[in-house]
């Protein structure tokens, strides 16, 4: 069937067609209504449905055929580390860390804060809390203090997990230091703390609340798999909020499950048995669908990389394990191939290995610019497609489906709609614009198996966040236009949010940290565009009057804050001293007209606007301090 075919039945009748799906998964009870409305009139997929994910990734393919096959394989360049796990023994490493958390009183339903590097013990947690019907949350590594204790007080998590530490290219991070301070500022407090001690760096633990995981581990008993209906929340993750205050997006079971194992057939075009590699962190969205869940529910080969594309120990890495493990996926973020560009423009390394195994080449968590979409093909000599999603859908909204029909490759454009999200570019009396007219985009709501169905708690928020500004659509909070064959382009977001190497961030959230400091009386923290990471904040500030500081103390100040507050994912690197900010009359600052005299685009500075001069003299600074594109 052709992907225009497919896509129209997904759209005209959404019940039949995600049935069918459904039908791939090994149910426990298949479920009795395929599409329905809670008491809150939100939608929810096959309620009623008694299924466990973890069951569907281990079990299921233990019992039928799998059990020797690898499943996970661990590659670390920063430890000189390498082992593999076969469907069998990860069942078993999951069951017994299953069995620690039921013996610390886990239950269905109970939260579990996880905060691991990329190490196989993070894949046992994750699997162990679906196995028992817990939910997770995991925390990227690279959030502070301050972060995971808003995460804390949110989720109220029964127990936290923890490894003693991470090591990156030319330092070990400690995390128990972070996990205590975290605990010290948290109103809510877990029972206990379980602690994986690394061998380079030990954690000293607190008698009575921290216990050790090898310990807890040899005492364990393997449990056994707990049914959870479909619409039992799965995982909360944590993205960023246009209030400073992050989200904290719910997955279910089954819309979960069987859009995932949709998404590794239609959109990647892998059959069960390849090595499908995704190179992030399970701290993020793509972690958990393309690195733990997707690959292993489809009966894959995942590979869980604890390095970066550089310096471990060089710009060749992704050659290397590709090669090794006969990757036939590999899916990353535009940034690391910038990155290995910049190190290896002419692709010498390259050429040590034979990547012949690889058949497509997926990039995502930021726009895909075309030279590095051209470079990409000409050192793989395979398609190279960009696509689309976020946090809260899952799985991509937008894609070239590789394993339907691979459409004709657009560089610039995430490509068509994939089955099931029905996208609409509206302008703002919820209209559709024109074709090659930028709008907001938007997806025609109920969304599709998979994505978010609320807010952890927060009914309200989820409603004005997403649904409330364009009536009968999600609003996914980015810009774009479509061309006359349907292929989407995304331009960037509409809101504060700003994507820094593919990770999603809240300026507002910057500005806060930046105004606590004594000296600042006001400020603005913008995206601007950055070769490299896709976009970087930079941070402007104005100095109380009379004080009389250095701008490079300010500056080295407001950096340890954010890094201290937020964390170094932040990347926030520069401040800047301004007399006075751009404002409308009104007082709002003009933070898009900033981003764009930064990134050297055209305006139309709005009629409201205070002092026309202000804008002259920040492009004069902008040039001075080389942001941006100005000055280059």
């Amino acid at each position: 069937m052709t992907y225009q075919k497919e896509y129209q039945n997904s759209l005209t009748d959404p019940i039949t067609y995600w049935t069918e799906q459904a039908k791939a998964l090994d149910w426990f009870s298949f479920p009795e209504n395929i599409l329905s409305q809670d008491e809150d009139e939100l939608y929810r997929w096959y309620k009623g449905g008694k299924m466990n994910t973890s069951y569907l990734a281990l079990d299921y393919h233990v019992a039928n055929g799998r059990a020797e096959q690898t499943a996970l394989i661990y590659d670390s360049p920063v430890t000189n580390t390498k082992e593999q796990y076969t469907y069998q023994e990860l069942l078993d490493e999951t069951a017994r860390f299953a069995g620690v958390l039921k013996a610390q009183g886990v239950e269905k339903g109970d939260r579990v804060i996880i905060y691991m590097p990329m190490i196989p013990q993070v894949v046992f947690a994750m699997l162990a809390c679906a196995r028992l019907g817990a939910v997770h949350s995991v925390v990227f590594g690279g959030f502070a203090a301050h972060e995971l204790a808003i995460r804390i007080d949110d989720a109220k998590p029964k127990l936290i997990l923890v490894a003693s530490g991470g090591k990156e290219i030319e330092r070990i991070v400690p995390y128990k230091p972070i996990i205590d301070k975290a605990l010290r500022e948290a109103t809510f407090q877990p029972q206990a703390c379980i602690v994986y001690q690394r061998d380079f760096v030990k954690a000293a633990l607190q008698e009575g609340r921290d216990f050790d995981w090898e310990t807890l581990l040899a005492q364990a008993e393997p449990a056994t798999y707990t049914p959870v209906d479909a619409t039992d929340p799965l995982y909360i993750l944590y993205t960023s909020g246009t209030t400073g205050q992050p989200k904290g997006i719910v997955r279910d079971n089954g819309g979960h499950a069987v859009a995932l194992h949709y998404s590794m057939k239609n959109v990647y075009g892998v059959v069960p048995g390849d090595t499908y590699w995704a190179a992030s962190d399970v701290g993020w969205v793509v972690g958990h669908s393309y690195i733990v869940y997707a690959p292993l529910v489809y009966g894959c080969t995942t590979v869980l990389f604890e390095g970066k594309p550089i310096k471990t120990p060089d710009a060749g890495t992704f050659w290397r394990v590709i090669e090794e493990y006969q990757v036939k996926v590999f899916f990353t973020a535009p940034t690391a191939f910038r990155a290995i560009k910049k190190e290896d423009a002419q692709g010498k390394l390259k050429e040590q290995y034979d990547t012949s195994c690889l058949k497509y080449l997926f990039l995502a968590g930021e726009r895909t610019d075309i030279n590095t979409l051209n470079w990409c093909e000409k050192m793989l000599q395979v398609p190279v497609i960009d696509h689309w999603w976020q946090t809260e859908s899952g799985y991509p909204m937008l894609a070239n489906m590789a394993g339907l029909e691979l459409q004709p490759i657009k560089p610039g454009s995430a490509g068509p709609p994939v089955c099931g999200f029905e996208v609409a570019i509206l302008d703002h009396d919820n209209q559709e614009v024109a074709i090659g007219e930028e709008g907001a985009v938007a997806i025609r709501y109920p969304l599709p198996p998979g994505c978010l169905p609320n807010l952890w708690e927060d009914t309200p928020r989820f409603k004005k966040s997403y649904l409330s500004a364009y009536p009968g659509y999600y609003f996914s909070g980015d810009g774009g236009y479509k061309d006359e064959e349907g292929y989407v382009f995304i331009t960037g977001r509409i809101d504060d949010i700003i994507n820094v190497a593919g990770h999603r961030l809240s300026t507002a959230e910057m500005e806060e940290v930046v105004a606590a400091h004594p000296a600042v009386a006001e400020c603005a923290v913008i995206g601007v565009a950055d070769e490299l990471k896709g976009q970087i904040p930079v941070g402007f500030f104005v100095l109380k009057t009379g004080l009389s500081v250095t701008e490079t103390t300010i500056e080295k100040e407001l950096i340890k804050m954010v890094r201290d507050t937020i964390g170094p994912v932040a990347a926030f690197k520069r401040a800047i001293q301004v007399d006075r900010l751009p404002k409308t009359r009104s007082g709002k600052i003009l933070r898009k007209t900033m981003r764009a005299i930064a990134d050297k685009q055209t305006f139309k500075p709005p009629s409201t606007i205070d002092d026309m001069s202000v804008l002259g003299e920040l492009e004069v600074l902008m040039n001075e301090k080389t942001i941006g594109n100005c000055g280059r």
